[in-house]
């Protein structure tokens, strides 16, 4: 069994013993817009909340809005608790990490979801020109890179590996950031990767294979990612939760009816040029049956001993 890893978790239970959290800026008081601060990790999967903004979906629910980039769900779990942000962006697996460890977090909403199609998702994993892997099955005794140790990328990798046949206990997973994987499997530094978009689109325009849709592997609704916040926020902010959940809702629809406007904001908020923006695969944004799939990770972790115990999943969700 591999070994639990939980920084996040223990940094954010010292948060919470010394921190109020819940509408800090207040603004509600006063009759206006309450401000907020939600954090996000500035990718392609959160769009809609950029969208919200932009559109004035987030006002006409009573919500000024604060947009406060993050390195991903490692930080934003911590932030959450602590109060710095109301809610925030963050994969499923890390708000199940800090679940199963007695955080007191809540889902409010999706955050993004899989396209559900082999071959057509955005994110996988990918190997060089010439690489005599195929498929999921010869990534067997190979090393993989991914951006976190024990996240959603070794999680549901290791289970596209079981699924094809293969033994998942060969593979060495090695962490780089997403921008170096590309080099590194040029140099032969590394077998595979596991990326998102946009480097995979970039990588596949660089001669790289798709050899496996690991997210699809999992559940082909898989959400990766939701907005949660804290159990203390849900309760001493019900009308704020119901307008954050309300708003982005609102704005993960008119992303999902929208994939021009989504392709247009993506030029305002990431580094990524106009050509790319183009050409990447976009990833669906549901507002509903987005639930059920966390389990599947939920199971996969526990399987491969990333948590001890299995979080109460009906109460993560509120």
């Amino acid at each position: 069994m591999r070994r639990m890893i939980l920084p996040a978790a223990a940094a954010a239970v010292t948060l919470l013993a010394s921190t109020a959290c819940g509408g800090q800026d207040g603004g509600g008081d006063s009759g206006g817009p309450q401000k907020i601060k939600v954090g996000a990790i500035p990718i392609v999967d959160v769009a809609p909340l950029h969208l919200g903004l932009d559109k004035g979906i987030f006002e006409k629910h009573g919500i000024d809005l604060e947009i406060q980039n993050t390195t991903g769900g490692a930080q934003a779990v911590p932030s959450v608790v602590s109060g710095e942000f109301d809610f925030a962006f963050g994969n499923i697996t890390s708000i199940i990490v800090g679940r199963s460890n007695d955080l007191p977090l809540t889902i409010v909403s999706n955050g993004v979801t899989s396209t559900g199609e082999q071959g057509a998702d955005f994110g996988g994993v990918v190997v060089p020109e010439g690489s005599d892997i195929s498929d999921a099955k010869g990534l067997e005794d190979k090393t993989i890179a991914v951006n976190n140790l024990e996240n959603i990328g070794d999680t549901t990798v290791r289970n596209s590996i079981r699924k094809a046949g293969g033994d998942s206990d060969t593979v060495e997973f090695v962490e780089l950031p997403f921008p170096e994987m590309p080099a590194a499997l040029e140099r032969g530094d590394i077998d595979a990767a596991w990326v998102v978009e946009p480097f995979l689109t970039a990588a596949l325009s660089n001669g790289a294979t798709e050899v496996a849709s690991n997210f699809v592997d999992a559940d082909p609704d898989l959400s990766v990612a939701y907005y949660f916040t804290t159990e203390q926020v849900v309760n001493q902010e019900p009308e704020l939760t119901d307008n954050f959940t309300a708003a982005i809702n609102e704005s993960l629809t008119y992303a999902d009816e929208h994939p021009d406007e989504v392709r247009r904001i993506l030029g305002e908020y990431t580094e990524m040029d106009s050509a790319t923006i183009d050409e990447i695969r976009l990833p669906r944004w549901p507002t509903d049956g987005y639930e059920k799939p966390a389990q599947s990770i939920a199971d996969l972790m526990m399987h491969d001993g990333v948590i001890e115990k299995q979080p109460d999943m009906d109460k993560l969700f509120q």
